[in-house]
């Protein structure tokens, strides 16, 4: 299982968003567990905390109009909701399936597979796909609550 931490002043590891820390919540007090610590150096954390506040907002606004959340896996669906909007902004890869069939794949958004100059553009873009799918004609107080991430 892969868990997104920012470090925190004084050594401490906090998780990067409240789906991260329910997922930490899996794990019992008082075993030892070993952490591989990867790719942290290639991008700033703060953007990328930056980048990932943005889609969870826009998860947020999509959920209220598009789900009955009391039946979702919030996380599960969180991460095919990123997938998604990921695609929409043109980080994807065509693959073909045990069947032949062509399917389009998300990019990964790991700090080891995306550098920091790739995750800017990669947030323009994201941004550009939510304002036209997800926030199309929404009104001004959401419009406004979305312009502080820019």
């Amino acid at each position: 299982m892969k868990i997104n931490f920012i470090k925190m002043p004084g050594g401490t590891l906090t998780p990067a968003s409240d789906i991260e820390s329910e997922r930490l919540n899996r794990f019992k007090n008082g075993i030892v567990y070993e952490v591989e610590i990867k790719g942290g150096e290639r991008r700033h954390r703060g953007f990328h905390g930056k980048v990932f506040a943005f889609m969870n907002h826009c998860f947020a606004y999509w959920c209220g109009n598009n789900t009955e959340a009391q039946y979702q896996d919030e996380a599960a669906q969180f991460n095919y909701f990123r997938e998604r909007l990921t695609i929409k902004a043109g980080y994807y890869d065509l693959v073909v399936d045990l069947n032949g069939n062509t399917m389009v794949k998300a990019r990964s958004l790991s700090f080891d597979k995306m550098d920091q100059e790739t995750f800017e553009s990669f947030f323009n873009a994201i941004i550009n796909a939510a304002l036209a799918t997800i926030f199309q004609g929404a009104d001004d107080e959401t419009c406004n609550k979305l312009y502080s991430f820019f």
